[in-house]
C-alpha cells in the first residue's frame, strides 16, 4: 500500500489528464485537481509510513516506545491537514461524500492525538517499571 500510494501520487498529473478526456470537470480544473490530490496523496503516504514504523515495533514486541508516541502525534496532525485540504477542496468541487471524509479525518486526528497521550503514559509507566528491581 505504501509503495502503491507513492506510485499513484506521482502519476496523478497523467491520470487526471487522462480522466479529463472523459470527465470535462477534470479537464477544466486540471491544475487545482492535481495540486489538491497530490497534497492529499503525500499526506496519506506519510500516514501509511508512520503506521509501518509502528508495526515494526509491534513485531519486535516493543510497542510502548516514545517513537510510537511521535508517530501517533504525526498521524493526528496529518489527518487534521487532510481534513483541512478536503474542506478547501469542497470549495472547488463539493460532494456530499466530501463532508463525510472531512468528518472521518477530524475524528481520526482526534483519535490519534488522544491515543498518543495514552501511549506516552504507557511509555512512562514502562520506563518506571523497567527501573524497578
Amino acid at each position: 500500500m505504501f509503495f502503491a500510494g507513492i506510485v499513484i501520487t506521482l502519476t496523478l498529473p497523467a491520470s487526471i489528464k487522462w480522466l479529463g478526456n472523459y470527465v470535462t470537470y477534470f479537464a477544466e480544473h486540471y491544475a487545482e485537481m492535481v495540486l489538491i490530490y497530490f497534497v492529499l496523496g503525500i499526506l496519506a503516504v506519510l500516514i501509511i509510513g508512520e503506521l509501518r514504523k509502528m508495526l515494526r515495533t509491534v513485531k519486535a514486541d516493543d510497542c510502548f516506545v516514545y517513537e510510537n508516541v511521535v508517530s501517533l502525534q504525526r498521524m493526528g496532525t496529518y489527518s487534521f491537514v487532510i481534513a483541512l485540504v478536503a474542506l478547501i477542496r469542497s470549495i472547488v468541487y463539493m460532494t456530499p461524500a466530501m463532508l463525510i471524509i472531512i468528518l472521518v479525518f477530524v475524528i481520526a486526528g482526534l483519535f490519534s492525538k488522544v491515543l498518543s497521550f495514552v501511549f506516552d503514559r504507557a511509555v512512562q509507566y514502562k520506563v518506571e517499571n523497567d527501573l524497578t528491581i
